[in-house]
C-alpha cells in the first residue's frame, strides 16, 4: 500500500529541506528539480527542445545548460518560463508516473512516498495524491535565502519571487500547512507532528494505491 503526499511551495520556502526531514522519517522522496537536471542533461530530447527554444548561448563550454543563465533569462521574461516549463513538465511528470509505477509492484509493505515539487499544482499532479503538503515563507525570508544561499543580488532574487505565482493560490489548496519563518528546529517540529498524524492514519485506515 502507499501514501502519496505532495509537497509542493513557492521558491526558497525549505520544501527541499522538508522533503529531507520526511526522508529522514522514512518517507520515499521523489524531487522534481533532480529529475529536471537529469532529465535535461547533453543529449536528451529535453536538452535538445531547450537548446531549440532558446539557443546555443545557454549552453556551458561542455554542452551543457547553463542552468544560472537560463535562470536569468526566464525568470525576467514571463512567456520565455512557459516556453520552457511546456518543454520540462510534460517530461517530468511522465517520469515521475513511471517511478511510481516501478514502485507500487515492490511496495510489500505499507509505504509513504513524497513527491516534491514546485510546480506540483500547475502540472495537476495533487490530485492523485492522499494529501497535499504546502510550505510557506514571509517574502521578506524568501529574499534573504535566495541571496544567502544562491548569491543572487536583491534585485535578482525579487524578480525570481514575483515569477511565482501567489503564495496563497497554494495554501488554499493545501491538506497540511507548513509555515518556515523561523527557525530548522521549529520546521522539523512541524514535520514530525504532522508525519505522527499520518503514522496514525494510515496504520488506522489504510490507504488507497494512486
Amino acid at each position: 500500500m502507499m501514501y502519496l503526499i505532495g509537497l509542493t511551495g513557492n521558491i526558497a520556502t525549505g520544501k527541499s529541506l522538508v522533503a529531507r526531514m520526511l526522508s529522514d522519517l522514512g518517507a520515499h522522496v521523489i524531487d522534481a528539480d533532480a529529475l529536471v537536471h537529469e532529465l535535461q542533461r547533453k543529449g536528451t530530447p529535453v536538452w535538445a527542445g531547450i537548446v531549440g527554444k532558446f539557443g546555443e548561448e545557454i549552453l556551458r563550454a561542455d554542452g551543457e545548460i547553463d542552468r544560472a543563465r537560463l535562470g536569468a533569462l526566464v525568470f525576467s521574461d514571463p512567456e520565455a518560463l512557459h516556453r520552457l516549463e511546456s518543454i520540462v513538465h510534460p517530461a517530468v511528470g511522465a517520469e515521475i508516473e513511471q517511478q511510481l509505477a516501478d514502485l507500487g509492484p515492490s511496495a510489500s509493505d505499507f509505504q509513504v512516498v513524497v513527491i516534491e515539487a514546485i510546480k506540483l499544482i500547475e502540472a495537476g499532479l495533487h490530485e492523485r495524491c492522499n494529501a497535499l503538503w504546502v510550505v510557506t515563507s514571509r517574502p521578506e525570508v524568501q529574499l534573504k535565502r535566495l541571496m544567502r544561499t544562491r548569491g543572487l543580488s536583491e534585485a535578482d532574487a525579487q524578480v525570481r519571487i514575483a515569477a511565482q505565482p501567489p503564495q496563497s493560490e497554494k495554501v488554499a489548496l493545501a491538506d497540511v500547512l507548513i509555515e518556515n519563518d523561523t527557525t530548522v528546529s521549529d520546521l522539523r517540529a512541524q514535520v514530525v507532528r504532522h508525519w505522527k498524524r499520518v503514522q496514525v492514519a494510515t496504520h488506522l485506515g489504510g490507504a488507497s494505491q494512486p
